[in-house]
């Protein structure tokens, strides 16, 4: 057997369910010889976004992977993989090397210098009969602690040498349990607290304890908040939830983000990043987290527990109901009747941009009626960077897990297209959505044109101002005397040109039907939809 045929032979042996790729590498006539599907992109950082929101979907269990060629593809896959290194997301890596005849020559790019930054590991096969080795190493580091993207070169000499025979077991991985008297101390500090707040993560969607957190927050009567990658960790219409709270925040979670005096951070890092929460002065914090690096990161942390937050959850369960053994239930009424007061004033400021009859349409209207027309239990749903996230995260209900695909530590403009294309292939029952702004249609519109080639019936909803509205107070003089901020195109004629469905809207009573028909076509005919909704130049992202 040829290196490359062995990679794909483990890549199967681990589930690995398609491959993620870009040309040329031999991987990918390897993997469509051995049935392993080849998802060919337009360009490298969508193929990462593919791996990657697949990798967040199935809770980094099913990994997805990317493969491109040595020099340009690993050029320029780097903005996806930064993303994901930003997000914690574990996907596996296997770009091509140069010969090694050529390792240290100039100009060949190389892979382990720079992918170091950016990768949990980074490694360069050197033998060929060492690939079950080091393909062993990589799943064992993608699957154990904290995610992140794992990557593996291949040089291009190696790759086509032949192996002959080898042995490989799918690897074996663990987690572990917190320190049972650090839990106790932690749940006294909870029970005692004037006003709790749980702020749940991402690791609580990697170590699938939703059930767990639900079940906690219901028996200490703790309302919880999300982060922007923890999003629909906790139903959003439970009487509990505060919703979520990164840059932007809902009105509840603004409110007792402020009142609290302790904060549970469960699966999360609490990172100084202007895309997190930050935390006010004078909170007492408990910190749950897999990664002794994220353990008085960004604040002083308490009350540290390393571990599962699954098995640390029903650890907190067990001394929770120890402490509350014989005792009168805790009674929540008056905290879910502040949390419903305080939202219904948030919301209530809002209504008028959320059903508003402006034409051209207002964005909030767009987002208002999705919600009323595709229930979000059956739905994924994922932005793009810029004025989609911010008007979008802190309004869309978030009812059940991963209902809703929040990223954005890192900004690569375009990474929602990837992630959805990702998701429905890792959730191929679920109605698959991605928002998206003009400008980001411009870095990676054409790959819209992947999804149809795949028969991955996606929906994209491109939000078109015709403007870079982010930037209206950044770029005020080239744009007074140059138009600098000006942007155009007809994006449904582009999506029909790529054999897509689309259509263009411009009548907010248009809106939900054009939806119905969005679902109806990908379900019915299998074909990726384009919405271009034509939007004013909104720019509230924030009214508290």
């Amino acid at each position: 057997m040829r290196v490359i045929d062995v990679i794909v032979d483990i890549l199967k042996r681990e589930g690995v369910e398609f491959l993620s790729c870009y040309p040329t590498t031999p991987l990918i006539d390897a993997a469509a010889e051995a049935d392993l599907r080849p998802i060919v992109c337009r360009q490298e950082r969508v193929g990462v976004g593919i791996a990657d929101g697949f990798s967040r979907v199935t809770n980094g269990k099913r990994p997805g992977v990317f493969a491109m060629q040595f020099g340009p593809g690993a050029e320029n896959a780097f903005s996806g993989i930064a993303t994901a290194f930003s997000d914690s997301v574990p996907i596996l890596l296997l770009p091509t090397g140069a010969p090694r005849e050529r390792v240290g020559m100039a100009p060949y790019f190389s892979s382990l210098q720079g992918y170091a930054p950016v990768t949990k590991s980074v490694q360069q096969l050197n033998l060929a009969k060492r690939a079950p080795e080091f393909m062993r190493r990589a799943f064992s580091r993608l699957r154990m602690g904290k995610p992140s993207p794992v990557m593996l070169e291949i040089p291009a000499d190696i790759a086509v040498e032949e192996v002959e025979g080898y042995e490989y077991e799918p690897v074996k991985t663990t987690v572990s349990y917190g320190n049972a008297r650090e839990i106790d101390e932690a749940v006294r500090c909870l029970l005692e607290a004037r006003c709790p707040v749980i702020h749940a993560g991402q690791g609580v969607h990697y170590a699938g304890a939703w059930a767990e957190l639900l079940e906690f927050a219901e028996l200490t009567q703790i309302p919880v908040m999300t982060t922007m990658l923890g999003k629909s960790a906790f139903p959003e219409d439970h009487p509990l939830s505060l919703g979520v709270v990164y840059r932007m925040k809902t009105g509840p979670a603004a409110h007792f983000l402020n009142q609290s005096d302790v904060i549970l951070g469960i699966g999360c890092s609490f990172s100084r990043h202007h895309q997190s929460a930050q935390i006010p002065a004078g909170k007492v914090m408990i910190h749950v987290t897999n990664s002794e690096a994220d353990i008085n990161n960004g604040y002083y942390t308490d009350y540290p527990i390393i571990g599962d937050a699954r098995l640390i959850l029903g650890q907190l369960l067990a001394a929770a109901r120890d402490r509350l053994a014989n005792k009168k239930q805790r009674d929540g009424s008056r905290v879910i009747a502040e949390i419903k007061g305080v939202r219904d004033e948030w919301l209530a400021k809002w209504m008028p941009k959320l059903t508003s009859d402006e034409k051209p349409i207002n964005p909030y209207r767009v987002l208002w009626e999705l919600t009323r027309t595709i229930d979000p239990r059956q739905a994924i749903v994922t932005h793009d960077s810029g004025s989609p996230r911010d008007q979008i995260v802190p309004f869309y209900p978030a009812l059940s897990p991963h209902c809703y695909l929040g990223w954005g530590k890192s900004h690569a403009l375009g990474t929602g297209l990837g992630l959805i294309i990702g998701a429905k292939l890792a959730a191929p029952d679920r109605v698959a959505i991605n928002f998206m702004g003009d400008a980001a249609f411009g870095m990676v519109g054409l790959d819209f044109e992947t999804a149809v080639r795949n028969n991955i019936p996606i929906i994209t909803i491109v939000l078109n101002n015709s403007t870079m509205a982010v930037e209206l107070t950044h770029m005020v003089a080239s744009h007074e005397r140059y138009r600098a901020r000006d942007i155009g195109g007809n994006y449904a004629e582009m999506g029909r040109a790529m054999g897509g469905h689309a259509e263009r809207v411009e009548n907010p009573a248009d809106i939900a039907p054009a939806i119905q028909r969005a679902r109806q076509v990908t379900e019915e005919e299998g074909r990726p939809v384009l919405l271009e909704f034509i939007t004013s130049e909104e720019t509230a992202v924030s009214m508290l």
